[in-house]
């Protein structure tokens, strides 16, 4: 067969496969090599990258390195990133006879997630006692966790929402840091976003 130009030859649909061969010279021998050959465990270095469809996958258990940065932490990988919902229940020490219970949203950035509970005219009709939020999607870290409660006709003083090696929130007041007991009744609500760390 004749040699042919590149400027000649018909151009290859894309993207390509990995499957294609080329012919390339190794050691003064023509010999043949797939693009997925190409680039097979091959570092890319660029000075911009720019993605104009799609999606950047990373491989399990890698991410983003900011270790270029200047910096004194114990990691600068971000290595996860998620986003979802979870059902929360809301219960106390003597739980409601039926707990309510709702689909809530998470939002998790490497050790740092971000909960957003709203229970909305719900009935707490038997319970008692110290009042919690359950089923977090993530257990909190050993490190105490603080936050404002949005607002609720259950709590009749300033308090503050807490978690703490758990997956559940607690409720203090936050004049004496008393716990909160729930009240009892129909038609409540109570609105909590706690940001804490796994």
């Amino acid at each position: 067969m004749a040699d042919t130009k590149i400027s000649a030859l018909t151009a290859s649909t894309t993207p390509l496969a990995g499957t294609e061969v080329l012919p390339i010279v190794q050691s003064g021998v023509t010999k043949q090599v797939s693009v997925a050959n190409l680039t097979a465990g091959r570092a890319v270095s660029a000075t911009q990258l720019t993605l104009t469809t799609g999606n950047l996958i990373v491989a399990s258990g890698q991410g983003i390195d900011f270790s270029a940065t200047p910096g004194t932490g114990t990691s600068e990988l971000l290595s996860d990133y998620e986003e979802g919902t979870f059902t929360a229940t809301l219960t106390s020490a003597t739980p409601p006879t039926t707990p309510p219970t709702v689909s809530s949203r998470y939002t998790k950035i490497g050790q740092q997630v971000t909960v957003t509970i709203r229970f909305n005219n719900v009935n707490t009709t038997g319970a008692a006692g110290r009042m919690r939020v359950t089923g977090l999607p993530f257990t909190s870290g050993s490190i105490l966790t603080v936050g404002p409660t949005v607002g609720s006709d259950l709590i009749t003083v300033p308090c503050v929402a807490y978690t703490l090696s758990s997956t559940e929130i607690y409720f203090l007041n936050a004049a004496n840091e008393a716990d909160i007991a729930i009240v009892a009744g129909t038609g409540r609500y109570l609105a909590v976003t706690l940001t804490y760390f796994v």
